[in-house]
């Protein structure tokens, strides 16, 4: 099950970001007095009394703003309300309700999505009560009164957040068809594929970087399989006007990634691989989804005969180098070249993050692993793993039991992911590993 989405909107300079680095635990957005630092929009994943949720940052919205900067972040901003499936609106004590904190609730009543209204700023709320009365005209609902800086009243923001996500849970539609999210930067063939594969100009193809406004799902059956195909509008590059503004559409793209079982990243051949193209590769990858990197436009590549596909994909290996796992695979969307590759391996690639191994089988690989491989040891103190068992699959989730989480080095745990690769491959999923402790009574233990 995909997480629920929560964003943060509000007038520039309200507190948005620093809520929004209470609730991540740490300073991701930038925090300055002066309007409209917030450039990106931000997005962070939040546990809150059982609930994980994605939580996103928007830039501040000023209706009205000519200016270009202020223009384009209400714009990003609208992207989050659309896709969000809880609006968190702040608005400010200190300044007190304002024509813009109207215009913004005007704006938020016909998204049509559940709004929680907080106002930020409360300090001493014995002494600021009567002045939070006031934002009771917005008719957006009960104000929570919150102070982001000296983080009060959060919980009880949280708590009517939340209350929302049974009913987005409920509303899920969990048909068992392998859903499929083409993400990618603008212009590198995403909504070309689809159309190729369809035989239909469903989804708008245009020269025009940010042509495809919206996540498009498309019902589409390959070879006797049903799939539903996940078009997101492309990541835009950095803009030349004024000051850099990038990620104007990351959120679509986490959205469609949280709801996929499999992402096909699409990277333009002529191009090159990106540090964009990794950044939107990376949040598959946290995601632990099944991964395929579709390398688009291979029939234009104009240097086929100095660099293969074998060269071109150590290249790409290189650069995306915590995604070795990820299955690569050279396409045209013009010609059709290597469709049918594409679905063939996004098949293996679902198989694979829904393959479950038996827990004794995991135990005869664990125990060979740590006679070739002792565990660590620290200050006289050995790692003793006691056993290993699987839990989940999509990604695969493996739990180790053992005597000292402190003592299981990150370097320790890959090599027993390695271990487990080379015996079921795992081609095209991350695993996941938890650890967990146990009593060194139990003698049932892997380490002689």
């Amino acid at each position: 099950m995909s997480r629920p989405i929560a964003a943060i909107v509000g007038r520039p300079n309200v507190g948005k970001s620093t809520l929004f680095n209470a609730l991540a635990g740490k300073n991701i957005s930038i925090i300055k007095d002066t309007p409209g630092v917030t450039r990106d929009r931000i997005y962070a994943d939040v546990d809150w009394a059982g609930y994980h949720f994605t939580m996103v940052d928007t830039g501040g919205i000023e209706p009205e703003s000519g200016d270009i900067i202020l223009r384009q972040m209400r714009e990003q901003a609208q992207i989050a309300i659309e896709t969000a499936d809880v609006i968190i609106f702040m608005v400010d004590l200190r300044t007190g309700l304002t024509d813009s904190d109207g215009k913004v609730a005007d704006m938020l009543r016909k998204s049509g999505k559940p709004v929680v209204l907080c106002v930020n700023a409360v300090d001493n709320y014995r002494t600021q009560e009567p002045y939070i009365y006031e934002f009771y005209a917005l008719g957006i609902g009960d104000p929570i009164p919150i102070s982001a800086a000296n983080r009060q009243g959060i919980g009880d923001l949280l708590d009517q957040v939340t209350r929302y996500f049974d009913a987005v849970a409920d509303d899920e539609e969990e048909s068992g068809i392998p859903r499929i999210a083409v993400v990618g930067k603008p212009n590198v063939g995403k909504s070309s594929i689809i159309n190729k594969l369809i035989g239909e100009s469903r989804v708008i193809v245009s020269d025009i970087a940010g042509t495809t406004r919206d996540a498009i799902d498309t019902p589409l059956k390959w070879q006797g399989r049903d799939y539903v195909l996940i078009d997101t509008a492309g990541l835009r590059r950095k803009s030349k006007v004024k000051e850099e503004l990038e990620r104007y559409t990351v959120i679509r793209t986490v959205a469609a990634v949280e709801r996929a079982d499999v992402v096909v990243v699409v990277i333009d051949a002529v191009e090159g691989i990106s540090e964009q193209d990794a950044k939107i590769a990376g949040i598959a990858h946290e995601r632990g989804k099944g991964i395929v990197i579709a390398v688009n436009k291979w029939d234009s590549f104009p240097d086929k005969h100095t660099m293969s596909t074998v060269e071109y994909e150590k290249e790409v290996r290189r650069i995306l180098s915590y995604l070795s796992y990820a299955e690569i695979v050279f396409i045209s969307a013009m010609t059709g070249q290597r469709l049918n590759k594409l679905f063939s391996t996004i098949d293996m690639v679902l198989e694979n993050q829904n393959r479950r191994i038996p827990t004794g089988v995991l135990n005869e690989i664990l125990t060979e692993a740590v006679a070739m491989q002792a565990p660590p040891t620290d200050k006289g103190r050995r790692l003793r793993l006691f056993y290993m068992t699987q839990v989940a699959v999509g990604p695969p989730t493996f739990v180790i039991f053992v005597n000292d989480k402190e003592l299981m080095h990150f370097s320790y745990e890959r090599y027993i992911e390695n271990q487990i690769r080379q015996s079921f491959a795992f081609k095209g999923t991350s695993l996941k590993f938890i650890i967990r402790e146990r009593s060194e009574k139990d003698r049932t233990t892997i380490n002689s």
